[in-house]
């Protein structure tokens, strides 16, 4: 069965929320470490499950991209992507499956089929309801040193209990903390 993989940019108090541009790394940082991060992580995932307003967000912007040298461009026009969506008819972008819900079936059936690992990041209510739902096998929570105070959050309600996997710091002063749920 494939892993679903949430990764999410996140700061120091759990907003994932992306207000004010908090996620942007500090000009003139060497992230060179983020990007091969980000690239080792790409090349584990075969598919990308996304909700439709963050889809309509990268549709509108990545596949527009000529001179992107981080690779997520190639790697999104590449990889199948699945968006969430009951109105959605013509997704314009190609290998793109509109999933009309229920989305814990849908997300089952494609944990289901043999391939790497599912990978969804922003879609702030889809990824509620994958964790409500209890599909999620990890979070990849790219951890910026930020305090905003407000803004939707990454676990609303209730308590979770993960197993700390990896910690990997980077020069930015962003840390990568990986979670299992089992």
């Amino acid at each position: 069965m494939r892993d679903l993989i949430v990764t999410q940019n996140i700061t120091l108090d759990g907003v994932i929320e992306a207000t004010d541009g908090w996620f942007d790394p500090a000009d003139g940082v060497d992230s060179s470490d983020l990007i091969e991060e980000i690239t080792r992580q790409r090349e584990a995932a075969d598919a990308f499950l996304v909700g439709r307003q963050t889809f309509e967000d990268m549709r509108g912007f990545w596949p527009l991209q000529t001179d992107d040298q981080t690779g997520i461009t190639d790697y999104l026009n590449a990889v199948s992507k699945y968006v969430v969506s009951s109105t959605l008819q013509d997704p314009q972008w190609q290998h793109t499956s509109v999933l009309r819900g229920p989305v814990r079936d849908d997300v089952r059936k494609l944990k289901e089929q043999p391939g790497k690992d599912i990978v969804t990041t922003g879609s702030i209510r889809l990824v509620h309801e994958l964790i409500a739902a209890d599909l999620v096998d990890e979070y990849r929570l790219f951890v910026y040193p930020t305090v905003v105070g407000k803004g939707r959050r990454l676990f609303e309600d209730g308590a979770a209990r993960l197993k700390l996997v990896q910690t990997l710091p980077l020069r930015s002063g962003i840390v990568l903390l990986r979670y299992r749920t089992n």
